[in-house]
């Protein structure tokens, strides 16, 4: 069967920012996706939240949308853009989960979009706990003893039964997300309530806790024909018990009999072919070590981090064939890239062995534990290619970039080696090769870590190889055995003490997906040492060499941003006609991906390793831009090499980095810095502090993610922090202080050819400086920033450029302290901002530096020097954390970055950007009335309560009541506000009950409540509270919540078709008694997000003001169209007032000179009758249709046909209500003094009440009499208004029904704006009332 031809528009759900659990490789595979489905000619549209991935590039689908994940942007995107598919398991748990829930609500049916690849009955069964258990015993396929809980005490009966150990594992969860393992009740029932607050279904597996078990993962592929393969299989060198993320992991499986194989194998197939998934798909199995029992742990029905390890280990592109499944093709159609000759129904065979090594955060979160269990923890990891495990294992761990190049790694704490061999840590590899080493058994190793023997020899001949050198002379033999296991030469001359024999360049070996039977057309290498080299071999294009470092592992301070630069480095540099090689060793990146570069070499990126393929490949230049501190490392070792540095010259990037060489520059060019010292000792160092006055600001030369930075307030602090910073191996380079200024933060990425400047734009950073730039919100354009300043800046950016020799990318952050410019610091190289400013003003900032590079100018590329014009949006980049995942870690912000991705808003203005970067980025927003029910907790350290003050204003304003520590406390109340003081003892009450919905907490650095804070951060992401460090980022939320945005009011932003420039709007204010809205004659679309405009043009201060915009648009079956949007963007379907306003507009504008119109509104078509006066509209009644009094209709939970005099509760209070909908829904409220109501409280509590699922309007009603009624009213989405036309018919409506008023009446209903007459009938309800136009514009859009 070829590819299905009614699949013509898919919408591929992205995975959103960068965080533990979820990372590079669904980047790598949804690239592989859209460039598949537009190969096809298949329309592409495409949601992710992340601007650092080349996934989101415009070219990569035909609508690329970087709006926040969430099921409310995907059914907007699904009504705007009609695809007819969906493809969600590509887009790992975050777009997974999304798609199951609108499957399961119904939406996708609705809207006749289907699931492709894997339907959603076997997600389902694949991710719901008890339908999986119930298909795997349908097969007979063994599972681990388990059961189902939804709730803390059906767990804790079912350890009883099962017996402790237990591991808690949350359904639909993302890298073990919330799970965690049980030793006895008291530990179940906190990680059971744990688990069950991750589960987006609140259902977590309790299960039999297996320790020691091994566990094998399997990816198999199969396809709608029931074609099924093994792509893979892979062996965890941990035991069962450590998530599989942060184990080492090697392919293929090594410790397992053929009979465990094959047994395993057909399991998995088994299990795909139950479950009916189409694509691929990863199965965990638990595997006892002592007999052939074995069970499955999970499958995951989609893409996952083990299929971007698996395509890279066995060259098969996993993510390309399910797509390619997906759209109908079987695997014997699908052509294998790698060959060129076989197809995808090919079982991949390999002839190396493959390692993956974790890369842990801890070096960012002293004092966080680094325990690893069933909850993932590590943000990256590597893979290396070898001959044999040894030789893998050493060159993985060399390419961690953890400053190890052997196992050796000394330990000078507390704990012994016992003790320390038994803790299941990131260390564990170095432990168990040092109690090798210190005479410890295999036996007695395999018995406390339950490590495989087979593993544990390899360890021991390493450390028998590594004794063998020890008194002796290094000869050929020994060293030749040493390449071979992997050593470099630089551990060789350490381990032996020796002057090395001879220099051995390695050779290197292709990956071809069928262990050299077929040549590779597409190829990657990998080094080994023997005398048959397949690069030197392989044919050559002829024409020039580049290689193209990439940036290693991802990791905190250096996330995927900088693939993005490599990989459109590349493809820039292909276009130029070169050759392209590039060397990395992450797999989960577009960058490794087999098409990327001309060739590939999957190696560490460590000066030796470099060298060896800069010997077989004799480029013409080495790229170093691009990727991060880890190439840009290499660049002093390889200009000593005679190696030429394309671009900046290592002279202009030691220039920039070395502290005295940049500030003899600075000088020169008469740019000012702040003030300091470049020291190597302690003394020197409180020397220093104390000449430049405290705070100051302590940073190690050479770093990137801002890795030991501290401010220091005193004395005591620099002590403290100089000891850490000289301990963690930073002294090799000077260690900078300065005094530290808390300014605003400025960051500009330039782009230099030597002569002239490109600057694509300035960003300024929400927090003030101190927080390090990757953790700051960002916000292009500068929101505060003057021309004169601006201005200053653009020079100064000029001549730093030019005088550091850029060619090239160099990114320059500022400091803005008392209205002086001050330079923080110069990267010269490509910055984390770059992918996100290249999407935004359509500058390709990459392809221009590389062609830059290569000699090319800015002039003659077709640009204009200087600063580019901006686009008419803002953009805000938020970071995303990942604290949850990590226990004890200290969340708070500071000079050092602790962010693991980030997340774009995009808005026509600021406050729409910074509400979708909030939400974004995972932060819960809440109505007003919402928000009137919720608290804040604040506790601010002492010398920045000055500043807390506008912030508690904005959160008084906002009703939030206010809890706060003592001083705290003290402080909000002198500003006549309200506060709960509390404390450490109140905390845990405090987070479980609901009530706290943002918690804001400074200064633990500054003094002696860490572990106050420590515990006030775990309570606080348990209960899913946000936990702010920053008063700046506290600010901005306050200002979000207060702004009316939500995600159904925001404009859904395509990055293929933006706004390049602000265009003129006109406008027309009117009213109809008071009720005032602005009308735009949309005839001819203009306008295509009127939510978003609705919001900002309403605002009375900062807008035109009115209580909504009207839009007039062409109508098929009346004389116009009439669409309405309250001022909260939500659309409503009918307005009197509004309605009669549009009559006078087109009469008056000689549109429909008639005295009869037709008007079609969201409630169908109403017809107007107008009043002339002088030539123009003075008085509009208009037939409202019949009266509907069936609470069904408005919608309401309130049974019967009516609801007339209804009692109810609401807010506390009982009410008797009147239901009716005249096209809006109505609840009607008779009183007899209906001025002294306090709608600003009661409004919204009707508005939101539980009997209306929609909202609704309300009114309060005093009858004067029979003929005249007074009115207040409350509208959903407006609060109160001086009066609203659907509302006084269903006022008259209630009276009648309630015999106040007769039927067929003329009733006159006076509200705050003036006078309304209705006149209610069975066949019929007639408003009359005036239309007025106030005045007409025009406004900059």
């Amino acid at each position: 069967m070829s590819r299905d031809k009614s699949i013509k528009k898919v919408l591929v759900i992205g995975s959103g920012p960068i965080v533990i659990g979820q990372a590079a490789e669904f980047d790598y595979a949804g690239t592989q996706a859209c460039r598949v489905l537009k190969s096809e000619g298949v329309k592409t549209v495409l949601v992710n939240s992340n601007p650092a991935t080349i996934m989101t590039d415009g070219d990569m689908a035909d609508s690329v949308y970087l709006e926040p994940l969430c099921e409310e942007t995907i059914r907007r995107v699904i009504i705007k853009e009609k695809p007819d598919s969906l493809l969600a398991g590509l887009g790992g748990q975050t777009g997974l989960t999304i798609a199951m829930r609108l499957s399961h609500e119904g939406f996708l049916k609705k809207h006749n979009v289907r699931l492709i690849g894997t339907n959603a009955d076997a997600i389902d069964m694949a991710e719901d706990r008890r339908l999986f258990k119930e298909a795997m015993a349908r097969i007979g396929q063994p599972t681990i003893p388990s059961d189902i809980a939804n709730d803390t005490e059906t767990a804790l009966i079912i350890a009883e039964r099962i017996g402790y150990p237990i591991i808690v594992r949350p359904a639909f969860t993302l890298g073990g997300a919330g799970g965690g393992v049980a030793f006895d009740a008291e530990q179940l029932a906190s990680a059971a309530a744990t688990g069950l607050e991750w589960s987006p279904i609140r259902q977590v597996l309790i299960e039999k806790y297996i320790f020691g078990w091994k566990e094998i993962e399997f990816e198999v592929m199969r396809d709608h024909a029931g074609n099924t393969i093994c792509v893979c299989s892979m062996e965890n060198m941990d035991p069962v018990g450590i998530h599989t993320g942060d184990s080492i992991v090697v392919a293929p499986a090594l410790t397992l009999a053929d009979r465990e194989y094959q047994m395993l194998r057909s399991a998995a197939i088994d299990i795909i072919t139950e479950l009916g998934i189409e694509g691929g798909c990863n199965c965990q199995f638990a595997l006892d070590p002592n007999s052939f029992d074995y069970a499955v742990i999970e499958v995951n029905p989609r893409v996952s981090r083990s299929s971007a390890l698996a395509s890279k280990a066995t060259g098969y592109p996993i993510a390309k064939v399910s797509v390619k499944i997906a759209l109908g093709y079987t695997l014997d159609e699908i052509n294998n890239d790698i060959t060129g000759k076989t197809t995808a129904c090919f079982e991949p065979a390999i002839d190396y062995v493959v390692v993956k090594f974790p890369k842990w955060p801890f070096d960012k979160f002293h004092g966080a534990s680094r325990r690893l269990g069933s909850q993932m923890k590590a943000t990256g990891e590597v893979m290396s290619i070898a001959h044999t495990f040894e030789e893998a294992l050493m060159k993985a761990v060399r390419g961690a970039e953890i400053g190890q190049d052997t196992l050796n790694r000394p330990y000078d704490g507390p704990l012994s080696l016992s003790e320390r061999l038994d803790s299941m840590d990131d260390l564990r590899l170095f432990t168990v090769f040092e109690s090798i080493k210190a005479g410890y058994s295999v036996d007695d190793i395999f018995a406390i870590t339950r490590i495989d023997r087979w593993f544990l020899n390899k360890l021991k001949n390493l450390a028998a190889y590594e004794e063998s050198l020890k008194g002796k002379k290094l000869t050929k033999e020994p060293f030749l055995a040493g390449k071979r296991m992997g050593y470099t030469d630089t551990a060789l001359k350490r381990l032996s003490g020796n002057a090395l024999p001879t220099h051995l360049l390695p050779s290197y070996k292709m990956v071809d997906t069928c262990a050299a039977e077929f040549q590779a057309q597409t190829p990657y290498f990998y080094a080994s040492y023997d005398n048959c080299c397949d690069s030197r071999s392989f044919p050559r294009s002829g024409a020039e060499t580049v290689i193209v470092l990439g940036s290693g592992p991802i990791r905190i301070g250096q996330g995927i941003e900088f693939d993005y630069s490599s990989v459109h480095c590349v493809r820039t540099l292909k276009d130029m006609g070169y050759d392209v090689v590039i060397i990395n060793n992450n797999p989960e990146t577009v960058s490794t991906d087999y098409d990327t570069a001309d060739r590939l070499y999957f190696e560490p990126l460590s000066p030796e390793d470099v060298m060896g393929v800069i010997e077989a490949e004799k480029p013409v230049g080495v790229v170093v831009a691009f990727g991060g501190q880890t190439a840009i490392k290499l660049t002093d070792y390889l200009d000593r090499q005679g190696i030429k540095i394309l671009g900046t010259s290592a002279e202009g990037i030691d220039l920039a980095e070395d502290r005295g060489k940049f500030d003899a520059l600075l000088e020169t060019l008469g740019i000012r810095r702040p003030k300091g010292f470049g020291v190597h000792s302690m003394q020197e160092a409180l020397s220093a502090a104390e000449q430049l006055g405290y705070p100051v600001l302590l940073r190690p030369s050479y770093v990137i993610g801002g890795q030991n930075m501290v401010i220091a307030l005193d004395r005591n602090d620099v002590e403290r922090y100089m000891s850490m910073i000289i301990s963690g191996g930073s002294a090799e380079y000077s260690v900078l202080v300065d005094k530290y200024m808390p300014g605003t933060e400025l960051e500009v990425d330039v782009i230099s050819d030597g002569q002239d400047v490109l600057m694509p734009g300035i960003m300024e950073h929400i927090e003030r400086a101190g927080i390090h730039s990757g953790d700051s919100i960002a916000v292009y354009p500068p929101y505060s920033l003057t021309d004169m300043m601006m201005e200053t800046v653009v020079n100064c950016s000029e001549k730093l450029a030019l005088a550091l020799g850029t060619r090239g990318l160099v990114n320059i952050q500022y400091l803005i302290y008392d209205n002086e410019l001050f330079v923080i610091e110069v990267n010269p190289r490509a910055s984390r901002t770059v992918p996100y400013l290249s999407k935004v003003t359509g500058i390709p900032m990459v392809d221009i530096a590389s062609r830059v590079m290569m000699g090319q100018t800015i002039r003659g590329l077709g640009y204009t020097p200087g600063l580019c014009d901006t686009p008419p949006y803002y953009a805000v980049k938020l970071p995303v954390f990942s604290f949850e995942k990590l226990g004890k870690a200290n969340s708070v912000l500071g000079p050092e970055m602790k962010s693991t991705g980030e997340v774009l808003g995009l808005g026509r203005t600021l406050g729409e950007a910074v509400f979708k970067g909030f939400a974004a980025a995972g932060y819960k927003t809440a109505t007003a009335t919402e928000l009137s029910k919720k608290a804040v907790l604040l506790s601010v350290e002492n010398h920045e309560l000055p500043d807390v003050i506008g912030l508690v204003k904005k959160l008084s304003d906002l009703k939030l009541k206010i809890y706060a520590t003592s001083d705290t406390a003290q402080t909000v109340r002198s500003l006549g506000i309200k506060a709960f003081e509390t404390s450490r003892e109140t905390w845990s009450e405090l987070t479980a009950g609901g009530e706290l919905s943002l918690i804001v907490y400074t200064g633990a650095l500054y003094d002696d409540t860490m572990n106050d804070y420590l515990e006030l951060h775990t309570l606080a992401v348990r209960a899913g509270v946000p936990c702010i460090t920053s008063l700046d980022t506290a600010n901005a939320m306050a200002d979000m919540l207060a702004s009316r945005y939500n995600v159904h009011n925001t404009e859904l932003v395509n990055l293929n078709d933006m706004r390049t420039e602000r265009r003129i709007l006109k406008f027309a204010k009117m009213h109809g008694s008071g009720n005032d809205y602005i009308f735009f004659d949309n005839r001819e679309p203009e306008i295509f997000s009127p939510e978003s405009l609705s919001v900002s043009i309403c605002d009375r201060h900062y807008g035109i003001g009115g209580y909504g915009i009207v839009l007039i648009e062409k109508s098929d079956v009346a004389d116009a169209k009439m669409r309405i949007f309250n001022r909260d963007g939500s659309e409503g379907q009918m307005a009197g007032n509004s309605i009669r306003c549009v009559g006078k507009y087109l009469y008056d504008k000689n549109i429909v000179r008639r005295e009869t119109l037709t008007i079609e509104t969201g409630t169908g078509i109403k017809t107007l009758r107008l009043y002339i006066r002088n030539g123009r509209v003075s008085t509009v009644s208009v037939n409202m249709g019949r009266a509907d009094l069936d609470p069904a209709s408005l919608p309401s939970t309130l049974e019967g046909p009516t609801v007339i005099d209804r009692p109810v509760m609401i807010g506390g209070t009982e009410y008797k209500i009147t239901c009716a909908s005249v096209g809006n829904p109505h609840c009607v409220v008779f009183c007899d003094d209906i001025d002294s109501l306090d709608l600003e409280k009661i409004g919204p509590e009707f508005e939101n009440a539980e009997y209306f699922p929609q909202r609704i309007n309300t009114e309060f009603v005093r009858v004067v009499s029979s003929n005249t009624l007074r009115m207040r009213v409350f509208e959903r989405g407006n609060g109160e208004t001086w009066a609203c036309g659907t509302g006084a018919c269903a006022a008259v409506i209630a009276a009648t029904e309630k015999n106040l008023c007769k039927k067929g009446v003329d009733v006159t209903v006076k509200l705050k704006g003036g006078d309304l007459i209705v006149n209610y009938t069975d066949d019929a309800v007639i408003l009359t009332g005036d239309a007025v136009m106030v005045y007409e514009g025009s406004f900059e859009f």
